[in-house]
């Protein structure tokens, strides 16, 4: 106790004429909260190893439990929040720099709700769906400025290595090591089955993952973690990262305790080494750097793959993605600033970056200006929740949107942001054994598929109020779309006008 001590952030409720002492709680719980009291014989808790996972809750079979946030609380004071004087203390404590994992908790902008869809009414009448064909497929890459014929006026039909998505969505990267061989297994057969991509973060790919290359696309990262020449000939897609939403201008750390068995194999490095990604490559430090990798990428995959750049969304994003687009590049990925991590310095997660919304239709604005928005196509992240979302980021001028965090609600995550704690109840963020098997991979995989055939067909629901038939008719039809509670500077931005225009 002292001056550091904070009170536990939830409580534990147990509702003591409903609990049987079964231990189930006890069992459950990764963060050894509850446990059995021998000398009353009764269940007691300790709320200050309680994140609120909720996994106790939902497995008590007698409803005895459930969790509510502390009503002990400093004084109130509108510049000093609470959290950020528990923070002070923590580091007065520990001298160390806060961690945090998913995406930024804090009351900023959500523009994707302040942006509304079109319909279509009497003169553009809307179509039926079910009863008119509508087309969700897209293909991702460099595309011809204009039909060209040879020497004999037949068509040149050899067009840059495309990616063909069954709709505009696909699984961004989430490293195995940061993540589950069972989340990962969830996620590749998922893909594979909806006939989209997912990607493998910069943790290699897991031996018995290369059957799902086809629908995979592999990583290429500042460590090189699990880098060869199989590997890049494994994936679909090579798409090399430089930047991340959640933490733009830093590197990533993936502490030893998580570097065992197989992720060490995967990864090429010792079991419990720390793997630590340097904040830039150290081979590129101009466009020309990176022109220099593209080009060797193509090289060593015999130009059968396109190759992404995946990069963080900041105040320049604009013109990092026209130099991106020159650099040979055939796909650039931006990741916003709410997009989710395993880990990532709180103050960076939560200071540093710009909105997707404002950073996609910036760069899809500045291609289409300087004339070179066919050469590369545009695929976003960071925060996508839903399939209006999507619409919208098609509408201001995406090709596909890339989740994650939606992607592991549907396998059961509570975002009770510890990931980089390894406990995970979920069987998502860890590689403790006994927590990995929490995750059945023929369920995930199951509630994958059927999240992404829901928003599909949301997706082709949008389209025929719209009047739309393709997601090509709608990429960058921002006459779609309408703002409302914005500043001119914001729709500005965005190419949209205000709601009642």
């Amino acid at each position: 106790m002292g001056v550091e001590f904070i009170y536990p952030e939830f409580e534990v409720i147990r509702n003591e004429n409903r609990c049987i002492a079964c231990r189930v709680c006890e069992r459950q719980c990764a963060n050894e909260v509850h446990f059995f009291n021998t000398e009353h014989s009764v269940m007691v808790s300790d709320e200050s190893k309680c994140v609120n996972c909720q996994r106790c809750v939902s497995l008590c079979p007698t409803r005895a439990l459930k969790i509510v946030k502390s009503d002990c609380t400093l004084r109130e004071n509108s510049n000093w929040e609470n959290d950020t004087i528990k923070e002070i203390y923590k580091q007065a404590n520990s001298g160390g720099v806060l961690l945090s994992s998913m995406g930024n908790p804090r009351p900023m902008p959500v523009y994707w709700d302040k942006i509304l869809i079109n319909a279509s009414q009497v003169t553009n009448p809307p179509l039926d769906p079910p009863r008119e064909p509508m087309e969700t497929r897209v293909f991702l890459g460099r595309k011809p400025e204009k039909i060209e014929r040879d020497e004999t006026d037949k068509l040149k039909c050899e067009i840059p290595p495309q990616i063909e998505l069954s709709m505009p969505v696909m699984f961004s990267a989430m490293s195995y090591g940061s993540i589950s061989y069972n989340a990962h297994a969830s996620l590749a057969r998922a893909a594979t089955e909806i006939g989209i991509l997912y990607n493998t973060g910069e943790g290699g790919l897991h031996e018995d993952f290369y059957r799902y290359g086809k629908n995979t696309v592999v990583q290429v990262a500042s460590g090189r973690f699990g880098v060869y020449k199989d590997y890049l000939e494994a994936g679909a897609a090579i798409e090399i990262k430089m930047g991340q939403g959640a933490k733009p201008g830093i590197g990533g750390h993936l502490p030893g305790a998580k570097i065992i068995g197989d992720v060490s194999k995967t990864r090429m490095i010792p079991e419990g080494s720390d793997a630590i990604s340097p904040a830039p490559h150290h081979d590129i430090y101009s466009i020309e750097d990176l022109r220099q990798l593209v080009f060797s990428l193509k090289e060593a995959t015999e130009y059968k793959k396109p190759i992404m750049v995946k990069v963080a969304a900041v105040h320049n994003i604009a013109a990092i993605a026209s130099g991106i687009a020159r650099s040979g590049a055939d796909i650039i990925a931006i990741d916003g600033f709410r997009g989710g991590t395993g880990a990532a310095p709180t103050r960076i997660r939560d200071n540093v970056g710009i909105p997707i919304e404002l950073a996609l239709a910036a760069v899809d604005q500045r291609l289409r200006d300087e004339g070179i928005r066919n050469n590369i196509s545009l695929v976003i992240g960071g925060s996508v929740r839903s399939s209006a979302d999507v619409v919208k980021a098609i509408a201001l001028g995406a090709d596909a949107c890339y989740i994650a965090t939606a992607a592991l609600l549907a396998l059961g995550c509570h975002l009770c942001r510890t990931c980089q704690s390894g406990k995970c109840n979920w069987g998502i963020a860890t590689q403790n054994p006994e927590l990995v098997k929490r995750l059945n991979p023929d369920i995930g995989s199951k509630r994958l598929v059927n999240l992404m055939n829901a928003w599909r067909h949301e997706i082709k629901e949008f389209m025929g109020g719209m009047g739309i038939n393709s997601i090509e008719a709608l990429r960058g039809n921002r006459l779609m779309l309408r703002g409302i509670g914005m500043t001119e500077k914001e729709l500005e931005i965005l190419g949209i006008s205000h709601a009642g225009e």
